[in-house]
């Protein structure tokens, strides 16, 4: 994922592209898409796609048509249209592979209002773009005192200036429905710029600052993410994972998307599995299920009269209980159908790399010993010598 610009620089440090999110080569961006039909060509006769994905700040991407045919790459500068003026972006899709995301965007690939691509972005576009970009912390700064002075309950998150400098969307999250325009007229008198306000959600705000996971990763709404699915807490029972809202929340304060990875494989092992209040009729008592194992296909039992003694069944076990049990058929105990326990027989590992014993470097400690021994033998020796 990263660019030439991006590599290891002299004693072994990141050089970095110092471009914050907008690598020219598209090779360090947000949402970032592989085009696998850049070396394939087109049939003979066959006209190239007129759109092409165009990204701005963070993960803000849209489409625009190309109308007069500009040859355009991923990674290229361009002047798009705006709703007065005009914003500056980077292109990161081009060719066939547009169609499939407009597609999986629900956006009309025939549509003529689509917003048009004017030209590449001049020295003079990309120099303006970039000094507004540098304005935005302050002005984020600025807007963010004049919200708290108003008492409105917001969070001001994003600020992202238009490419000509003209107008600056102030992304935002919020409770409830907030007045803000007592805000839009202060902020309008404060920058001397047209304002647009734009609510967005706790996981949009999360996708676009990004930032670093528990897992130690970048986040999967800032990189790859493009769809946000509900996620409820009934996905974390299901993994049978305690319910500890510290470690199941995200960044965003919200639910991890990543419990819905692995959700449909235990919902698909658990279709065969009792369930979680299965009581087994023995004729020592009643036994209620505390824990189970889906990979291990194990489930232990207690006694309702002994609960700290659990004991391990099988899934095959327990089924075969339960049948007898709706046959009304007693069983003795849950001591018959316990699952052995094996031990498990200790790994061995042998060098078979032919790598350097990992003790090497304790044998020169050995030859010292020796040294010291033969010093205080020979003391000895001059002590006695001395004596007689």
């Amino acid at each position: 994922m990263g660019c030439s610009s991006c590599s290891t620089g002299k004693d072994g440090q990141p050089r970095g592209c110092k471009n914050n999110g907008t690598c020219g080569t598209d090779g360090c961006n947000k949402l970032t898409v592989f085009d696998w039909l850049s070396n394939m060509s087109l049939p003979n006769g066959q006209k190239p796609f007129d759109c092409v994905e165009v990204r701005f700040k963070n993960s803000r991407k849209e489409f625009f048509r190309n109308p007069e045919g500009i040859p355009l790459a991923i990674g290229d500068v361009v002047a798009t249209q705006a709703k007065s003026g005009h914003d500056v972006g980077i292109i990161t899709l081009t060719g066939e592979l547009v169609k499939v995301q407009m597609k999986r965007k629900k956006v009309d690939a025939t549509d003529q209002e689509l917003p048009k691509i004017y030209r590449k972005a001049s020295q003079r576009d990309i120099d303006i773009w970039q000094k507004c970009r540098d304005k935005e912390p302050e002005i984020q700064k600025r807007s963010r005192e004049i919200a708290i002075s108003l008492n409105l309950e917001m969070k001001l998150s994003d600020v992202e200036f238009q490419g000509d400098g003209s107008k600056a969307t102030f992304y935002y999250t919020a409770e409830d429905r907030v007045d803000f325009r007592q805000l839009i007229k202060d902020m309008a008198k404060a920058f001397s710029i047209r304002i647009e306000m734009r609510q967005i959600g706790y996981r949009q705000e999360a996708q676009r600052l990004g930032g670093i996971g528990s897992c130690g990763r970048e986040l999967c709404c800032s990189t790859w993410l493009h769809d946000f699915r509900s996620v409820s807490t009934s996905s974390a029972r299901y993994q049978q994972l305690a319910l500890n809202p510290q470690k199941l929340a995200g960044q965003c304060g919200k639910l991890k998307c990543c419990l819905n990875y692995e959700l449909d494989m235990y919902l698909d092992a658990l279709n065969g599995f009792p369930g979680q209040d299965t009581k087994l009729h023995t004729e020592k008592g009643v036994a209620f299920c505390q824990k189970s194992d889906i990979f291990k296909e194990t489930l232990w039992f207690s006694y309702k009269n002994d609960p700290s003694n659990w004991h391990a069944l099988s899934k095959e076990r327990v089924q075969e209980i339960i049948e007898k049990n709706k046959k009304k058929e007693s069983v003795a105990s849950l001591e018959q159908y316990v699952v052995e326990t094996i031990t498990e027989e200790k790994m061995v590992f042998e060098n078979v790399v032919g790598q350097d014993s990992l003790n090497r470097f304790d044998r020169p400690k050995h030859k010292k010993k020796k040294r010291n021994n033969n010093k205080k033998r020979r003391r000895n020796k001059q002590n006695a010598s001395k004596n007689n």
